[in-house]
């Protein structure tokens, strides 16, 4: 990687794709937090940029095309391109249910984030990454329920 490196990491208004980004700035990448929400997204890149990274808050739902497409049009607006794509979102809606008691639907969410998502944004994120010298992908899994226990010790 170098200073001049730009980077995606979806999911990154807290837990570990906050901490992804933060790192990543930390090495003097360009950084793109990707988030869902608006409010915690601009808060999570103002911390990380206030530490003295270059991180930019960029909306980005990944169960939506037209938020994903957007976020990379606004990539490719002001960088031309992606060395770095991590996906990091991800959920569990199933956590907390007994096995026989799962849905489908609890099934469907976790999938539409978890899979799909990843596939939305990769295939969204390749015209810039084949721009890159050396583009790369890092896919982030977390066991079930991990990232609930580290919010709530």
């Amino acid at each position: 990687m170098t200073a001049a490196d730009v980077a995606l990491v979806t999911g990154a208004n807290k837990g570990l794709g906050r901490e992804i980004a933060r790192q990543l700035a930390g090495l003097g990448m360009r950084v793109y937090l990707g988030a869902r929400d608006e409010t915690r997204g601009r808060q999570a890149a103002g911390e990380l940029a206030a530490a003295g990274g270059d991180v930019r808050f960029v909306r980005l739902d990944v169960t939506d095309a037209g938020s994903v497409a957007d976020a990379v049009a606004v990539i490719e607006a002001e960088s031309g391109r992606l060395d770095v794509l991590v996906n990091n979102a991800g959920i569990s809606s199933e956590i907390g249910t007994a096995v026989p008691d799962i849905t489908a639907d609890q099934m469907r969410a976790t999938y539409e984030v978890n899979v799909f998502g990843v596939v939305t944004v990769t295939s969204a994120c390749v015209p810039l990454l084949r721009r890159s010298a050396n583009g790369r992908i890092v896919n982030v899994v977390q066991p079930p329920g991990v990232a609930d226990r580290a919010e709530r010790p």
